[in-house]
């Protein structure tokens, strides 16, 4: 009843869609809204915008829904959603979910850039490549939708794949940033295509001599388990969950479990869990944005933290941990700040406790004008004349 005859297709809906899809390349946005009934809109430096004053009509947005899947069609009318990578050309893909909603079908493109960025390419902090250096156990990159997780996971694999001589195993859904392999053998599996679920791929992966093993997202009970599992038997695990900060990603994974289990779990995730990256996008003060990231190692009192049930005491933790590389969110957007990458009004609305990083930026703000004043009264002095 739903199979679609592909020959009968005119894709004409799906050319319009590409005009604007180049258009979010071209300003640099991230994600292009299709919604029937409603304008085309684009998601551009974390903003939602109107992209045209053209209404993308319901029969359009369902003719491009079988444009787009094609033979796949019956998919979405059983399903109601639908994950899939659509190739705008050799040097961009993108992750497209369509759904339905109340006025018909709607669909969301996500840009995932061909070329890989590496660790400083994105701006991140040169702690994060110590995660590259890890020889087993479990590291989560977490935050929420639309964050970056993915890109800076794929940087870490990439970092592995330049450095390191091991098997890699991906399980994806879908696969988004495509990787050769370089000193690394690698394997990527998409849900759906490749294999049929998380938990499926992640016991097969066991029986497949891996070293490192990525988790695209550990959805549900059974995959976590199965990732603590693999952790746990001398593998290093990557993986995401949508967490805004590393307490949180704690009470995440054990809160998931039977009251009954939870116990245990503690002492499993406190003895495998290596690092934590959580990351928020902020808007940089000349356009576009980066990350504001909290950054975990494992460290002795870390795991003790964990053990005993005391995650509200992680983040003063952190904030102490300077030395092992680690820093809280707030520590991330003051050192964006006294770069000049973020301006004040930015680090205050990211911040965890706005009262505290008001009282470090004005801080900052103090000292820096003293060195200025200091400066100038000394030159004004000849204190730097070096003449004999």
């Amino acid at each position: 009843m739903y199979e679609i005859d592909v020959s009968k297709l005119t894709f004409e809906v799906t050319k319009k869609i590409r005009g604007y899809l180049q258009k979010l390349l071209q300003v640099g946005g991230s994600d292009l809204h299709v919604k029937a009934n409603s304008l085309i809109r684009a998601r551009v430096n974390g903003d939602i915008i109107p992209f045209s004053g053209e209404i993308i009509s319901k029969e359009d947005a369902l003719t491009l829904a079988k444009e787009l899947l094609r033979t796949r069609f019956h998919e979405l009318v059983e399903k109601k959603d639908v994950d899939l990578v659509y190739v705008f050309d050799e040097n961009t893909r993108f992750r497209v979910n369509l759904f339905f909603q109340m006025d018909g079908v709607s669909a969301v493109f996500r840009t995932i850039p061909v070329e890989i960025k590496g660790i400083r390419e994105l701006q991140l902090p040169d702690a994060i490549y110590n995660f590259a250096k890890i020889p087993r156990g479990m590291v989560l990159v977490t935050g929420v939708t639309g964050s970056g997780k993915s890109t800076t996971l794929a940087a870490l694999i990439d970092e592995i794949n330049n450095t390191r001589k091991e098997h890699i195993i991906t399980i994806e859904d879908p696969i988004e940033f495509v990787h050769k392999d370089k000193k690394c053998i690698i394997n990527q599996r998409s849900i759906g295509q490749d294999t049929l679920s998380f938990s499926r791929a992640l016991r097969a992966a066991l029986r497949e001599d891996p070293d490192i093993i990525l988790v695209g997202e550990m959805r549900d009970l059974e995959t976590i388990e199965m990732a603590l599992h693999a952790a746990e038997t001398g593998h290093l695990v990557f993986s995401t969950l949508h967490t805004l900060d590393v307490k949180e990603t704690v009470n995440r994974i054990i809160s998931m479990f039977p009251p009954g289990e939870q116990n245990r779990i503690r002492i499993i995730l406190a003895s495998v869990l290596q690092g934590v990256v959580s990351q928020r996008l902020v808007k940089k003060k000349e356009g576009g944005r980066i990350a504001a990231v909290e950054i975990m190692f494992k460290t002795k009192r870390i795991e003790t933290l964990i053990e005993n049930g005391r995650e509200m005491e992680i983040a003063d933790a952190i904030e102490e941990g300077a030395i092992y590389g680690m820093q809280t969110f707030d520590q991330a957007l003051l050192k964006l700040y006294q770069k000049g990458l973020i301006d004040h009004e930015e680090a205050l609305s990211n911040a965890t406790s706005k009262a505290d990083m008001k009282l470090k930026i004005d801080g900052f703000t103090n000292e820096t004008k003293a060195g200025q004043a200091g400066a100038g009264s000394a030159k004004d002095d000849d204190v730097f004349d070096l003449k004999i």
